[in-house]
């Protein structure tokens, strides 16, 4: 009997997604952003299974059986672009096969009546993306045969491996872009995990849209606010709406007074549609501008960050470990 850390349970953050773009330098603002209640789960076996995924496919509302290959290859390329270094590839393939492991597992422990007897869906507000061959076929367009190519030759060569902590599969969170310094668990969900902490990610600094500004008018925020939070008052002075109480050393903004409410940064973030909890405030006299930093909730691996660490000469092992502090990269013939 091994030691189940927390069930992963996924936040929805459809008010944040794009669609991912591997042919070019963007990605999802979150990618896998969890939710790390129930820590104290009873204790389980876990096995590693060569048996297909079961997908659901939210738009026919049926369940597909996916070999383990073509899921990870439709993963990665759903969740990182196929011009990225071949060891950042790598290690978001291991990233994506523990991510579908870990949920496997758990929905097999926690069936989720809505998956219809599927261990996920294809629904990217609540699990990672993933893309069919013909949706990837669309994505690459001419490119497909050479990026396909590109990304399955990675998955293969990384395929036997997942991460893990306590002999389970861990919690693989990733993110576009961190701060300068990654995340932990615990400031942004709320629970401490051990591989989940803040680690350097200064390479990030040079990412495309690393600093972001978004702004609005006194009445646009006043109805985004009002719309997120149904019982919050707003002081007469527009200026005093938002007062951010505390910062974590990442940046992300744990507490801010807003009016009435005391909100975390990342329910800010959700309101107002911001690349990051990462922002600090600019209030002039008829409007209000959020400058943030990264992109993406900030946990685990940034793959910005990853993609850095190869074009310097890391491996995918290298990167991984950076990442995901006292976890292990494990042999799934092992497991």
């Amino acid at each position: 009997m091994k030691k189940y850390l927390s069930s992963l349970a996924l936040i929805g953050i459809s008010v944040l997604l794009i669609p991912a773009v591997p042919v070019i330098s963007g990605l999802r603002p979150c990618a896998v952003s969890q939710n790390l209640s129930n820590a104290d789960n009873p204790q389980i076996s876990y096995s590693y299974s060569l048996k297909p995924y079961r997908v659901l496919d939210i738009e026919t509302n049926t369940v597909n059986e996916v070999p383990v290959r073509e899921y990870v290859i439709g993963a990665v390329c759903a969740e990182m672009p196929a011009d990225f270094e071949i060891e950042a590839i790598k290690a978001q393939a291991v990233s994506a096969h523990t991510y579908a492991e870990r949920q496997r597992s758990n929905a097999r422990e926690n069936p989720d009546d809505s998956l219809n007897g599927a261990d996920f869906s294809n629904d990217t507000s609540k699990y990672q993306g993933y893309f069919s061959e013909k949706q990837i076929k669309d994505s690459y367009g001419e490119n497909f045969d050479e990026y396909y190519k590109k990304i399955s030759t990675a998955v293969d060569e990384v395929l036997n491996y997942i991460i893990t902590f306590d002999n389970m599969p861990i919690i693989s969170a990733f993110h576009s872009m961190s701060s300068g310094i990654t995340e932990s668990a615990e400031n942004v969900w709320g629970t401490p995990t051990p591989y989940l902490v803040p680690v350097d990610s200064s390479c990030d600094k040079s990412a495309p849209k690393y600093l972001d500004e978004t702004s609005y008018s006194e009445s646009e925020l006043k109805k985004l606010l009002e719309n997120a939070f149904p019982d919050i008052s707003l002081q007469d002075d527009f200026t005093d709406w938002i007062k951010i109480n505390s910062v974590s050393d990442s940046g992300t903004v744990l507490s801010a007074q807003v009016g009435n409410l005391t909100l975390s940064g990342g329910e800010i973030r959700s309101a107002l549609g911001l690349r990051s909890a990462c922002f600090d405030i600019d209030f002039s006299e008829n409007s209000v501008t959020f400058t943030t930093k990264g992109f993406g909730h900030g946990v685990g691996m940034s793959q910005y960050g990853a993609n850095s660490m190869a074009q310097d000469g890391k491996n995918w092992r290298e990167i991984l470990s950076h990442y995901y502090p006292t976890a292990v990269i494990t042999d799934t013939s092992t497991l």
